[in-house]
């Protein structure tokens, strides 16, 4: 299997486009998490039936949040998604978590490209009402059983406040993977010159 922080980039997400990588289907009650050590996906925990995903669970590589994981990702799909695939993403928007007590927000996303829905949704106010009651509701309670009140969502927010928190995100990563900044500022040399002889 690929390791994902090394094959792939987070994508232009100044453009709202963002590169992600799925962990837990729509429908799973499966806890399945990435392992960065190992570079591959571990089943974590298996939560109650009760608190299965309302959608897809993914994460954005080269990416640190704030509790030292991956950035989260709640990918919005008709039909669940399978682990270990990626997929380029629209960005609609963030949800705004704590965690027990930890910063842990999580990226609104769609299918870059979804001609089934004629690629309709364009930000959060285009998702219907329910989809983000359904998923505020089940982040705030699916730890209940365990130790209730842990978890709390604070707000949701469109795709200018979800860039920054991309943005800072990113910087994390390269904070410790210092030759990545390198690395890139080359591949972006290089887009600039390609794009140049195009419109030659």
């Amino acid at each position: 299997m690929a390791d994902f922080n090394k094959v792939l980039t987070p994508g232009d997400y100044q453009k709202g486009e963002l590169n992600v990588v799925i962990e837990i289907p729509t429908g799973s009650n499966h806890k399945i998490e990435w392992d960065r050590e190992h570079a591959c996906f571990m089943l974590d925990r298996v939560e109650p039936m009760a608190f299965a995903k309302p959608c897809n669970y993914g994460f954005i590589p080269q990416t640190l949040d704030e509790d030292g994981d991956e950035l989260d990702v709640l990918m919005i799909t008709d039909q669940p998604l399978t682990t270990g695939i990626w997929m380029k993403a629209k960005i609609l928007g963030v949800m705004k978590f704590v965690d027990g007590g930890e910063v842990d927000d999580k990226i609104i996303c769609v299918p870059a490209d979804d001609r089934n829905n004629g690629d309709a949704y364009q930000s959060l106010k285009d998702l219907p009402a329910q989809t983000l009651k359904q998923i505020e509701f089940h982040f705030n309670h699916y730890k209940d059983l365990k130790e209730a009140g842990t978890t709390e969502v604070k707000a949701f927010e469109d795709v200018e406040s979800a860039k920054k928190v991309i943005a800072a995100s990113i910087e994390r990563y390269l904070d410790i993977h210092p030759e990545l900044t390198a690395k890139n500022a080359v591949k972006d040399t290089a887009d600039k010159i390609k794009e140049a002889i195009k419109e030659l």
